[in-house]
This record gives structure tokens, C-alpha cells and sequence, in this order.
């Protein structure tokens, strides 16, 4: 992380080498919502077949919760006295969840490779969720919770979804 420009030092009780890894961290994680939102609404776009009406809103609904959550990440890491992504260069370069560029993916393959992306956000946000606590930073620690339950939800909605009768 570049260092802070003086104008956006943002003041803190909290230990500025604490809070640094809590903001590389979260960032990660934004970096993550950011490649999972573009995917899931790719998904929503381009989804087909029998199940369209029902996948085509259940992931619209996903990619706006998804969206939802980026804006409290990068305002998170503001609080902490740090800076947050600035492009789409450095989105890619933080991400750990791959991109889908294939011209076709089948329903079932588009819920299923969701479902993991949700479940490695999930790991991501415990990696927040451990810096946070080690950094006593107790805000970042509480709303992480909750990103990660809905990160939770949304994989067991894209299983259910994909379950055969």
C-alpha cells in the first residue's frame, strides 16, 4: 500500500502498523467483491435455459448485495486512516477470484462456480476478520460478521439452486 498523502491522513487510535495490514486486508477483500459482482452480473446477463427467469433474478439480487458491500469495505479502510482501491488495474492486481471470459458457461456451471466464489470471500473475510481482532480494531471485527453471513447465504442459495429434484 502506497503511503498516505498528508491530506488524507484520516486520525485514529489505532496503531498505524495494525491497522495497515487490517487495510491490505480489506482491500483484498474489496478487490474480491469487485471480480465477484462483475462475474455474477456477466452471469446474470448471460444465463440460459429452463431455470432463466429464476437465475436471472436471483443473481441480480446477488450482484446488488454484492455491491452493496464494496462502498462499507473502502469506507472501512478511510476510518482506519488508510487508502483504498483507485482503479480497475489495482482491482486486478489485488484479486484472488478468477474472472470468467468464456463466450458460453452453462447454468449449472455458472451457479456452482459462484457458489465457490462465495465461499473463497468467505475465507477472504476471515482474513479480515483475524487482523482486525489482532489489531483491536473492533469496528472492522464486528462488520465483517456480517459480510460474511451474507457471502454465506448467497452460497447456500446458489447449492439450492443447483440441486437436482
Amino acid at each position: 500500500m502506497a503511503d498516505i498523502a498528508p491530506q488524507l491522513k484520516t486520525p485514529t487510535d489505532l496503531q498505524r502498523n495494525d491497522v495497515k495490514s487490517v487495510a491490505d486486508a480489506l482491500n483484498s477483500s474489496l478487490a474480491d467483491c469487485y471480480a465477484l459482482y462483475l462475474k455474477t452480473k456477466n452471469f446474470h446477463w448471460h444465463v440460459s435455459g429452463p431455470h432463466f427467469r429464476d437465475y436471472h433474478l436471483l443473481l441480480d439480487d446477488q450482484a446488488a448485495q454484492i455491491l452493496g458491500v464494496t462502498d462499507a469495505i473502502a469506507e472501512r479502510v478511510r476510518k482506519t486512516g488508510n487508502v483504498t482501491l483507485r482503479s480497475i488495474g489495482d482491482i486486478s492486481r489485488r484479486q484472488t477470484i478468477a474472472d470468467n471470459d468464456r463466450d458460453f458457461v452453462p447454468a449449472a456451471e455458472m451457479l456452482a462456480e459462484l457458489r465457490e466464489d462465495n465461499l473463497k470471500l468467505v475465507e477472504s473475510f476471515r482474513v479480515v476478520k483475524d487482523a482486525a481482532d489482532e489489531a483491536k480494531d473492533n469496528a472492522t471485527s464486528g462488520i465483517v460478521d456480517e459480510w460474511t453471513d451474507q457471502a454465506e447465504e448467497r452460497a447456500w442459495f446458489l447449492f439450492e439452486a443447483s440441486r437436482k429434484a
